[in-house]
């Protein structure tokens, strides 16, 4: 049998207390994360080891540990494996950083420091008024994309396997979790505003004008199929890729067509970067017979790798 794989790199609200802890008895690992938290003003060993679930939650925060915990997961995963030419790379929201970095168009310190900008300017635009998500499960996703449109809200996260987040005005989303649907369940997220709308403008164009400055490295060309959350897409291009990953701020996550295109290149096995488990769930619910492996510790790499001597293929 052929395998294919897909690594996944996870959005906000993925992470947990404590989720860093077990890659840091790692060498070098610690270097590392010491190195990303002078260059990000973060402490990210601390909060990635005892700060509590709601200091991570803070947006200027959260976006710069989950990539940083995904890319050190890559970076052991490199060291002990040599990923197939084929391998299909996707991340979600945030998550399209790291997995810019892991296809090679960012240096990774490149994408953790954009991270805590982009983390940043997304805090300060939701201060900017009263705005949330909420999670809509079930129903037709044509039909309850034209509702949410119909109630001012966004279908922001278009996230496959029954699942759209909807976004906007605190008004809109407090009408909308007044009324009801046979079959639907609406869920208020815990976020600090709408994300990947128009309220995200402002931090939209400070991460445009502060990109040049951050990136030092060069921007270069995919090394391997990577997908944008913008239609689900291969993109080519380096330099077209950095411009999606910015726009993305105020534009919806379409992670149901990255979905439908892994299934078209014929991905058999997803490997879920850490905090790993909210993508691996969606795969299993949408992509029937597609093996999930969500990476939640060191020692499950071992399993990665046998998918990979399994395919028989080389980078």
């Amino acid at each position: 049998m052929c395998i294919v794989i897909a690594l996944l790199a996870p959005g906000q609200g993925a992470q947990k207390p404590g989720m860093l802890s077990p890659w840091l008895e790692l060498d070098g690992v610690p270097e590392r994360i010491a190195a990303w938290s002078a260059a990000t003003g973060l402490d990210l060993r601390r909060l990635g080891t005892t700060a509590d679930a709601d200091e991570i939650k803070d947006t200027a925060i959260t976006q710069p540990l989950v990539v940083a915990q995904s890319l050190v997961a890559f970076e052991v995963l490199r060291e002990r494996i040599a990923l197939p030419a084929d391998t299909v790379l996707a991340g979600h929201s945030v998550g399209e950083l790291a997995a810019a970095a892991m296809a090679g168009v960012l240096a990774a310190d490149d994408a953790v420091a954009l991270a805590a900008v982009r983390g940043a300017e997304m805090a300060a635009a939701c201060d900017l008024e009263p705005t949330g998500m909420a999670a809509v499960m079930g129903g037709d996703p044509d039909e309850i994309a034209d509702w949410l449109i119909e109630q001012d809200l966004v279908p922001a996260n278009i996230n496959g396997a029954g699942q759209i987040v909807a976004a906007g005005s605190k008004a809109a989303l407090d009408r909308l979790a007044e009324q009801s649907r046979p079959g639907i369940k609406i869920i208020t997220l815990k976020v600090a505003g709408a994300f990947h709308t128009r309220y995200m403008a402002p931090a939209e164009q400070a991460l445009r004008e502060r990109a040049k400055d951050i990136i030092t490295g060069t921007v270069g060309d995919p090394t391997f199929t990577l997908l944008s959350n913008a239609d689900g897409e291969p993109v080519s291009s380096g330099a077209e890729m950095l411009e999606l990953l910015i726009a993305q701020l105020t534009k919806p996550v379409r992670w149901d067509e990255c979905m439908a295109t892994m299934a078209r290149l014929g991905v058999t096995a997803t490997a879920e970067m850490p905090p790993a488990g909210t993508l691996s769930g969606l795969v299993r619910r949408q992509l029937a017979g597609v093996a999930t492996l969500p990476l939640k510790s060191p020692a499950e790499v071992d399993k990665v790798a046998a998918l990979v001597a399994e395919h028989g293929g080389t980078q």
